[in-house]
């Protein structure tokens, strides 16, 4: 499913228009990189949480050159399903 999927199916679901649905997931998604770039959690019971895990610097290898390379320490985002979302995803 695309964004547009996404946003139809929010508005059926809803009754919203396209256009509002659209301003709505737009709004949400915009919360969350906010959120999440300011090294918070979003946290939606029943469903899950979005959140910024730290990944530690490591060294890795140019397979094409064999090159030893330093790769720096980075934050990623991810998300963390919660129960009744897997009951729901795996029934």
């Amino acid at each position: 499913m695309n964004k547009s999927q996404l946003v139809g199916k929010v508005a059926r679901k809803s009754g919203l228009s396209v256009k509002d649905s659209t301003a709505a997931v737009n709004a949400f998604l915009d919360v969350v990189k906010e959120t999440l770039a300011a090294g918070d959690t979003v946290a939606l019971t029943g469903f899950g949480s979005f959140l910024v895990r730290d990944r530690a610097a490591r060294v890795g290898r140019n397979p094409r050159t064999n090159e030893v390379v330093e790769i720096p320490a980075v934050k990623v985002p991810a998300f963390k399903a919660g129960k009744p979302l897997k009951d729901v995803v795996n029934n």
